[in-house]
């Protein structure tokens, strides 16, 4: 009876193992990002931490999963990302010959509250280069000189600083920078030095809160000059939202309400050229019409840019840059999701409200992802194209080296014993006689199978 009973207790244990199982198969499956069902997840990781020991100890278990790879891993990207327009391949095939002992620069547009301080500092302190740039305690800018030149080859807030007005935008910069470089260091030959513009997006609803809070503790951009078409607005054209020095301890009801926001679709007006529709003024058009033509214009600057980055992709960004530039940095890049627009609780209704305040801003983003993910993935399959083609032709050269052994190991009058340590076994005889295209397949190992295997 103790043993019937005893059995039966150790099937319905089983039973409910199996259960728990299954439920956290399926939790897997259902939300596979940890950025949801959070609690279930950790529920789930705790259950295979024992399973994940044993495949560590065991060899690379816990490798063969898509979590090996850091660019999936470190932002919660979907694995099987779905392009939603479709881009030529001079779009997604990124890559400039950038001279840095010649006359190249890049530009750098800097967008408010995208992460572009952080960015602009791994350009002055993070790359590694032949000379880097001098950064000294105390000092905002660095000098960024080419090796064996003193000449800049970065145009940025912590190289040249704001020598185009703070935060200056698209249309200030590509009037500006030319003239601005060529009053400094004039090429040394009589051909247009090459300009590499790159910038930072951030997803529409994140910069604007994040823009609020800093505007709330008391910042302003008071002196950036908006020069259109050679003069900067007048008073009517762009009024202020508030009447003192600044704006601190406004609520967010109040920058809402203000339609005279710049922080309104700020990186759709700061990337379109403004000059298409009459700078600021706003009276030459419907403001539909206007916003849809500088919608235009922001993404084919954006497509035309050497490089962008997405705050929420930042190592991807590390990659896309070094891959454009052929530029390393030193240290990787950080995905810190703990930012002061994090810590806002903003209810769901507001949140609509702010992406209809910049619905803009919300389709140039949702393009501009679409193309910063088409890339990275057109960039990977290059690379590993660029691997599996390596690995080929290690394969022809040993073959070639059995091959030639093969041929040197003559048959003598008097028959003698394999020798294991000396001649080439029968295996590899057989080896050197496989036909030529058998070395061409591309999925002659297991590797090879996984990296041309779509990951859309």
């Amino acid at each position: 009876m103790d043993e019937k009973s005893s059995g039966s207790h150790q099937r319905l244990l089983i039973v409910l193992l199996m259960s728990l199982l299954f439920g956290v198969i399926m939790v897997q499956y259902v939300c596979p990002s940890r950025s949801e069902c959070r609690m279930l997840h950790q529920l789930g990781s705790w259950l295979k931490v024992g399973g994940a020991t044993g495949s560590r100890s065991g060899g690379n278990g816990a490798q063969d999963g898509p979590q090996k790879d850091p660019y999936i891993a470190e932002d919660g990207a979907l694995v099987r990302f779905v392009p939603r327009f479709n881009f030529t391949k001079a779009d997604l095939n990124r890559g400039v010959d950038f001279n840095i002992k010649g006359d190249d620069v890049i530009v750098f547009l800097h967008i408010q509250k995208t992460g572009g301080t952080t960015f602009g500092r791994h350009l002055v302190r993070n790359i590694q280069l032949e000379r880097p740039c001098e950064c000294h305690a105390g000092q905002k800018k660095c000098t960024c000189y080419r090796p064996g030149k003193k000449e800049t080859w970065l145009f940025s807030r912590f190289s040249t600083g704001w020598s185009c007005g703070l935060h200056a935008d698209w249309t200030e910069l590509t009037k500006c920078v030319p003239s601005r470089m060529d009053t400094k260091e004039a090429p040394l030959n009589l051909l247009r030095r090459n300009y590499y513009y790159i910038t930072i997006l951030r997803d529409p609803v994140s910069r604007y809160l994040s823009e609020w809070r800093h505007v709330q503790r008391g910042a302003t951009w008071k002196a950036s000059l908006h020069v259109c078409e050679g003069r900067s607005p007048t008073l009517s054209e762009l009024p202020s939202c508030y009447s003192g020095d600044d704006w601190s301890g406004c609520s967010l009801q109040e920058f809402m309400d203000c339609p005279y926001n710049l922080a309104n679709n700020r990186q759709t007006r700061m990337l379109a050229d403004l000059s298409l529709v009459g700078c600021y003024n706003v009276s030459s058009m419907s403001e539909e019409e206007r916003w849809a033509v500088l919608l235009e214009s922001a993404k084919r600057n954006l497509r035309g840019m050497a490089f962008f980055g997405l705050t929420e992709y930042q190592r991807k960004t590390q990659y896309l840059f070094e891959r454009t530039f052929n530029l390393e940095f030193i240290a990787p890049f950080t995905q810190l999701n703990g930012t002061r627009a994090s810590g806002v609780d903003v209810p769901p209704e507001t949140q609509h409200r702010i992406r209809q305040l910049n619905r803009w801003d919300v389709e140039l983003y949702e393009y501009g992802r679409d193309l910063f993910l088409q890339r990275f993935q057109v960039a990977r399959q290059h690379e590993r194209r660029k691997a599996r083609e390596r690995r080929q032709q290690e394969r022809r050269r040993l073959r070639g080296r059995l091959a030639k052994q093969g041929r040197q190991l003559k048959p003598t009058g008097t028959p003698r014993q394999p020798d294991s340590h000396s001649a080439v076994t029968e295996e590899q005889q057989r080896e050197v006689l496989l036909p030529e295209w058998w070395d061409l397949d591309e999925n002659s190992t297991m590797e090879d199978y996984m990296d041309n295997v779509e990951q859309w």
